[in-house]
């Protein structure tokens, strides 16, 4: 059996030195490859897997990432926690660039994504509370630990892309109350669940939205520009993190399939 995980990590190409000492893994899927070759290493005695969500070269757009192969992947090596560090853009003024939100709650507005592993049967999942409480719990205390300001709980919006919203859209989700908006935020959570991992989104706000900002609208260049202002700070919030997550799972994510007629041979 090759290299075994405990915790997942899925984030941008630039937290590849998240792991020290650690190897490359060619994990085959039914789902085709992942975004790359997945990354595992050890943190303080724990066995972490992390997978580049867009590829080491960022060759998959939102729209195109193998979402399916990423989780199983992650799953046939063994992981059951998964964290999920993403970009995403402010639909609130107080929610600044730099600043962390650890979601609770999540809306879908993508168009065509195979979103579950379920093709054939009547397997549906809960999936009321997208996020794994300890999960969240656990970002949350070590952000405000770390001193980084964080909010706990809000909604992220996920959008097709790649392009960005409308100054019309943008304002739309804001007058629903959502906080965040985002592009890789769903399916990813939602086949987390249907694995029955614990899943943990983690949004860095890189960008106020176009229509939370009237004077300006959002480029590619900033978004990339404060989320590697950050990127070595996130690294060391991951870690942190992956160290205070509990060994043992004692929240329902690990149920989630219970009852279900699931056809899939789980890895």
């Amino acid at each position: 059996m090759g290299p075994t995980a405990e915790i997942g990590v899925i984030g941008g190409s630039g937290l590849y030195a998240l792991l020290e000492g650690a190897r490359e893994v060619v994990v085959d899927t039914p789902y085709g490859p992942p975004s790359d070759r997945l990354v595992v290493g050890e943190v303080s005695g724990v066995r972490v897997a992390f997978v580049p969500r867009h590829g080491r070269d960022h060759q998959h757009p939102p729209h195109a990432i193998p979402y399916r192969a990423n989780l199983w992947a992650l799953r046939s090596l063994g992981v059951r926690q998964v964290l999920a560090p993403c970009a995403v853009g402010s639909l609130r003024a107080e929610l600044g660039p730099g600043s962390l939100v650890v979601c609770d709650q999540l809306v879908d507005r993508t168009s065509g994504r195979p979103q579950t592993f379920h093709d054939t049967g009547a397997v549906h999942v809960g999936f009321a509370d997208p996020y794994c409480p300890t999960g969240r719990q656990t970002a949350v205390d070590v952000a405000t630990a770390s001193g980084w300001p964080v909010t706990d709980g809000g909604t992220m919006v996920v959008v097709e892309g790649p392009r960005f919203s409308t100054r019309a859209e943008s304002q739309w989700f804001a007058a629903q109350g959502w906080s965040v908006v985002n592009m890789t935020g769903h399916p990813e959570a939602v086949l987390a669940r249907e694995l029955a991992l614990c899943y943990t989104a983690i949004a860095l706000v890189t960008d106020l939205d176009a229509g939370v900002d009237a004077g300006s609208s959002v480029s590619q260049a900033e978004v990339f520009r404060v989320f590697a202002e950050n990127t070595a700070r996130l690294r060391e919030l991951l870690l942190d993190v992956v160290q205070a997550l509990p060994a043992t799972r004692s929240c329902s994510c690990g149920s989630a399939l219970d009852g279900l007629p699931v056809d899939l041979e789980l890895p």
